[in-house]
């Protein structure tokens, strides 16, 4: 028998050898072929050929640990038999299979240009030479010995260390017999030979329900897509002059009870996708989805970038209630972060025992706001393993788009930091160049692999050309949040109505900017928490008038440029703040001031979705025209939304005090007949009901620079679009 080197046995004993495969598994030799293996604890064992059962050759043991050595005629494909406590246990011999990944994998992971790095990386079911198992992959470059544990075999690693790819730092190994539903993790040794925590597969496709930690190797079956007619449509339903209206949730507060029984996406899809049709939005945007330890981050400080929540159901779950949002024609959007990562021990926190995701500086490498680390985006890897995250939930879980998190963070080096905590960059700017580099690679990459799928940016400052393409210098953003419109005009609303009229421009100046980007318009969760309020409480006045103001303020936000976002609750005025452990007061309904501003967003969604002038210039400054912009004594606005296809224009008239206003006159293009097509007063919506009868004529009284006028009723407290 040939026997291997005493060290290197020692070494697999001890579970410190880097290199397995140099010593287990079947080696030639002038004789045939030795057969190799570390079985702790078997009794004795055999090499039984897989193709005829018949044994080729006795096992001895070489290590009183557990190394076991024997001969055979010649490398043919066989099993291991070994004796337990339990009886006879047949295997495949995991050291006896090639390399699960090729060249060019390797060749692009290093590149971090692998675009479908989650179905290389992580852990997949398989088949290799007729034998089913799992192919587990993983990047830690720096680590001296990576293994797979599990049940499957007592999370001893030294039973199942992995094959390193020098030149990628990528680990792999076949595992055979295990399969669908097994529980993994990774252990590594460092640099220096030092244990390090136990680590979740980063591109795992499932995990364990917190505050468990383990990776769960995923089905590799494909969903059964039914949303092909959806697919079709989406480019031009999620377009800069479609209708989009998105309903931002937080999936697992949005109905608690939803979650009982295990239901979670499944009863979403029964209860909230049909609720979102019914009032008429466009999309539903969730909060992250993405796996992550603690629920009190609502998502923002996820691990699993490839793997949903197992709060809410597996992953298939997932993607069912995806398919069903697209039948009803809802699109679905992601929350994204690729700004930063928990701290988590098992996370991706000095993966390998050196700073692999995150920056070695602190200075550059950790979020003092939020306890994080920040993604190291100057490194091809890091860099790839992001873009094929976000590529993964457009691809494989039909997601239409993605919302990036905390962009503001990314751009500049010196985000919330004093002189002295920040590196300046190449040039000595504040500037990120190595974020400017990735926003604009991911960005092409989504428009070449997902056309008609969306990035959106949530970015609170003037960066220029968020919305610009890539190949213009801009970043590539379909949209970006208007924080600045949230930010004024809800300052404004909080104003007691007799103080308005010094805060008028609160109102007008978002207009100077609002073509400058695609906007979308968010009152998010943001809005809601940490002290803030709901929106119905920074209303002023008494009741009548918080929820008069609540509506005019709403139809204002339908009407004015830009595509809306509002968070979940705020379309039926709920009155505390959101808090994640307890979900909605859907009981408010039942109160008609409630139900009246949720009867008003459905109509609103309605008349938007409707009436091209409110929605296709959106984008666009021909969308738009001022007709009363000055009248800051009286608070009140009015404006034309404008279609592209030249139909006809939308007239909107705001007016932001309690006092009903009669007679107010209001130029228009044309003569004729006007059509009062919303009035946010109207009783059905819990107001006083004053307004134009629904319908009136305009006199041929030139007025705002226009050739005929409307005398106007203006309600209280109130928003009228007007149609001819």
């Amino acid at each position: 028998m040939t026997m291997p080197d005493t060290g290197a046995v020692e070494a697999i004993v001890q579970g410190r050898h880097g290199d397995p495969f140099a010593v287990l598994g079947p080696h030639d030799t002038a004789d045939g072929c030795s057969v190799r293996a570390f079985l702790p604890g078997a009794g004795g064992g055999v090499v039984i050929g897989r193709g005829n059962g018949q044994v080729l050759g006795t096992l001895q043991c070489i290590h009183p640990d557990g190394f076991w050595a024997g001969d055979i005629p010649a490398r043919v494909p066989y099993d291991l038999q070994f004796d337990t406590p339990l009886g006879p246990y047949r295997t495949a011999d995991a050291y006896a299979f090639p390399p699960t990944l090729g060249p060019l994998d390797l060749h692009l992971l290093a590149e971090g240009r692998h675009r479908e790095l989650g179905h290389v990386l992580g852990a997949h079911p398989a088949e290799m030479d007729g034998v089913a198992g799992v192919r587990f992959a993983v990047w830690a470059p720096n680590a001296s010995r990576v293994s797979v544990v599990g049940e499957f075999n007592f999370w001893d690693g030294r039973r199942h260390p992995m094959r390193r790819h020098v030149g990628a730092g990528v680990w792999d190994l076949f595992i055979p017999g295990i399969g669908t539903g097994a529980i993994y993790k990774y252990e590594l040794l460092g640099p220096g030979g030092e244990m390090l925590p136990q680590k979740a597969d980063p591109v795992a496709w499932a995990a364990e329900l917190p505050p468990r930690t383990g990776s769960i190797v995923a089905s590799a079956a494909k969903w059964r897509w039914t949303d092909a007619a959806w697919m079709q449509r989406r480019a031009a339903a999620q377009s800069a002059s479609a209708p989009i209206s998105t309903y931002e949730v937080h999936a697992a507060s949005w109905l608690p009870a939803s979650l009982e029984g295990g239901a979670g996406w499944a009863a979403l899809a029964d209860r909230l996708a049909p609720y979102c049709a019914g009032m008429g939005f466009t999309h539903i945007e969730l909060l992250p989805i993405m796996e992550h330890p603690f629920g009190g981050s609502w998502g923002y400080q996820p691990l699993g970038q490839f793997a949903p929540s197992s709060r809410l159901g597996p992953p298939e779950a997932f993607a069912s209630f995806v398919d069903r949002c697209h039948l009803m024609g809802i699109g679905v959007i992601l929350d994204w972060v690729p700004a930063h990562f928990p701290t988590d021990p098992h996370g991706l926190a000095r993966f390998d025992g050196t700073p692999l995701y995150e920056h070695a500086d602190p200075r550059e490498g950790f979020h003092q706001d939020w306890n994080t680390y920040i993604f190291n985006l100057g490194r091809n890897e890091v860099r790839g393993f992001l873009i094929a995250s976000a590529l993964f939930w457009l691809e494989h879980y039909h997601a239409d788009g993605l919302r990036v998190d905390a962009v503001a963070s990314m751009l500049y080096r010196d985000y919330s930091r004093n002189p002295g905590e920040w590196v300046p960059n190449k040039y000595g700017g504040r500037e990120n160049l190595e974020s400017v580099a990735f926003l604009q690679e991911l960005s092409r990459a989504v428009a070449e692999h997902c056309p008609g799928a969306l990035l959106i940016a949530e970015e609170s400052t003037a960066w220029p050309g968020v919305t610009r393409r890539a190949d213009e210098g801009g970043l590539g953003f379909d949209f970006k949040w208007n924080m600045g419109w949230m930010h004024d005009t809800l300052h404004y609303m909080q104003e007691d109505p007799v103080n308005r009229r010094y805060h008028h421009d609160e109102i007008t100046f978002g207009l100077v900017y609002a073509f400058s980007e695609r906007f979308t318009l968010p009152l998010s969760h943001d809005e809601v928490v940490y002290g803030k309020g709901s929106l119905i409480r920074k209303m002023p006045g008494d009741p009548w008038q918080k929820f008069a103001n609540l509506r005019a303020y709403l139809a204002f936000m339908w009407t004015y440029p830009g595509k809306k976002l509002l968070f979940m609750g705020a379309e039926f005025a709920q009155d505390r703040e959101w808090n994640h452990d307890t979900g909605l007061d859907w009981d408010l309904l039942d109160q008609a001031p409630n139900a009246g501003v949720q009867a008003l967003l459905r109509d609103l969604n309605g008349a938007y979705r409707r009436m091209p002038a409110l929605h296709q210039g959106d984008c666009d400054p021909s969308g738009f025209q001022w007709v009363v912009v000055g009248d800051s004594t009286n608070s009140v606005f009015a404006y034309l939304r404008l279609p592209t296809d030249g139909g006809p224009a939308a007239l909107v008239i705001c007016n932001f005090t309690p006092v009903p206003r009669y007679g107010y006159r209001v130029g228009v293009p044309h003569g004729g007949a006007w059509r009062e097509v919303l009035n946010s007063d109207a009783s059905g919506y819990g107001g006083s009901n004053v307004g134009n009868g629904g319908a009136l004529q305009a006199d041929p009284v030139p007025s705002h620079g226009h050739p005929a006028s409307l005398s106007l009723t203006l309600p209280p407290l109130a928003t009228l679009i007007l149609q001819a």
